[in-house]
């Protein structure tokens, strides 16, 4: 299912959203050289923590364009751009 536009509401940017993973690629490599359980551990949560966020300021804080809320940021921001 393609994802649907959506917009921040901390920072107003429209658009889609990106996945982050949370954690560290660097870690994740040291836990495993050094510690085999830590290291299986660390990679299930960051394979399990993968959150849409915002493109511009990376805030998990995007809702559809399609929500009461997001129809009324969504007409905001265009009445901004049009002063």
């Amino acid at each position: 299912m393609a994802t649907k536009e959506m917009i921040c509401l901390t920072c107003g940017y429209v658009g889609k959203p990106i996945t982050k993973t949370k954690g560290g690629c660097l870690i994740e490599l040291t836990l495993w050289l050094f510690m085999i359980l830590p290291g299986i551990l660390y990679s299930l949560w960051r394979l399990t923590s993968k959150e849409k966020v915002c493109p511009s300021c990376e805030k998990a804080t995007m809702i559809p364009t399609t929500t009461p809320k997001g129809k009324e940021l969504l007409k905001k921001a265009k009445n901004q751009r049009k002063n």
